[in-house]
């Protein structure tokens, strides 16, 4: 399935390198004012080519409004915003087909679809649909007034040195992974609908839509399986519930308790990297070398912390307007 949410509903669309990407939001609340120039701040922050390590193709990314807006005000009728991809090398991915990248979506996709799947940058699996979800999330951070989010990219290869790490595995023509901590403010105590609407397991299962995303953990996350309750208990301090320490993440019983919530999402390194692989090749029955060509990011989580706000506001924004019915 292509949307999420059940109010605020979010579907995207497009291939890596068809026409455009895009993406259709329903659930807008109308009389919000938009315009192009509201998307650019975010949109900046994922686009390629904007740090080192990154794929060098950059699309212009300009938002078109296809319906939902008038006179610069959302309608409350469905938004679609979408993006002209013109900036593509179709070429560099014709042999995937018979010999598909090791850990890429290539060979279980065309599996899944007969392989009619178009295989051009990673079509419908490729990172470059998340333009649609960045865009989608400029609309929830409006939507949620008063919520601010800040994501950043806290260590790469497993090491805080971020742009030593990538240096050198640009030099190695190989690629490595990203951890990327989330921090989100002024969540209404009380928003979340346990048990499968929780705040955890909503934002988790939007996050893991994203491309790359391996492993998701809230406030003290796997190291509280080696903690003790009264090390892990979040001591209440004043009326207002705000807690000595943060190791639930802000969130108790799947309920937002008011203080910051806290995630950190994994992002795996990407699969396409330039050193020679040896793998099975379809056509010929043989294991042979495969050596990648084209565009593509040696630390896919250096534009990621933008696309991890998104997500994160589209799924509260979606619990916000459940928790108003």
């Amino acid at each position: 399935m292509n949307s999420f949410g059940r109010i605020f509903r979010v579907s995207i669309f497009g291939e890596s390198h068809g026409k455009s990407v895009g993406v259709v939001i329903d659930g807008v609340r109308p009389g919000i004012s938009i315009s192009k120039e509201d998307f650019e701040a975010d949109l900046s922050r994922r686009r390629g080519g904007s740090v080192r390590g990154s794929t060098t193709r950059s699309e212009s990314d300009i938002p078109e409004f296809f319906s939902g807006v008038c006179d610069g005000k959302t309608t409350g009728a469905p938004l679609a915003v979408i993006f002209a991809n013109n900036n593509t090398m179709s070429k560099d991915y014709s042999e995937f087909k018979s010999h598909p990248r090791p850990g890429h979506s290539d060979f279980a996709a065309m599996k899944k679809y007969n392989g009619f799947n178009d295989i051009r940058g990673g079509g419908h699996f490729s990172a470059r649909l998340t333009a649609g979800l960045v865009a989608a999330g400029v609309i929830a951070k409006k939507m949620l007034d008063g919520v601010t989010f800040n994501a950043e990219l806290i260590s790469a290869g497993g090491r805080k040195d971020v742009s030593e790490a990538v240096e050198e595995a640009l030099k190695a023509s190989d690629s490595i992974g990203g951890l990327i901590e989330c921090r989100i403010n002024g969540v209404r105590c009380g928003i979340g609908e346990p048990f499968f609407g929780s705040v955890e397991s909503e934002i988790a299962r939007i996050l893991f839509s994203i491309p790359a995303v391996k492993g998701v953990e809230f406030g003290a996350g796997m190291k509280s399986s080696e903690m003790k309750g009264s090390e892990f208990n979040d001591k209440f301090i004043d009326s207002t519930g705000k807690t000595s320490s943060n190791n639930s993440g802000g969130i108790n019983g799947g309920i937002a308790n008011g203080n910051e919530i806290i995630f950190r999402a994994a992002f795996r390194p990407t699969p396409s990297i330039f050193s020679a692989q040896n793998t099975f090749n379809f056509a010929s029955g043989k294991m042979e070398e495969l050596v990648i060509k084209g565009r593509h990011d040696s630390c896919v989580a250096l534009r990621a912390p933008v696309i991890v706000e998104a997500a994160a506001a589209i799924a509260l924004c979606d619990l916000y307007l459940s928790a108003q019915r």
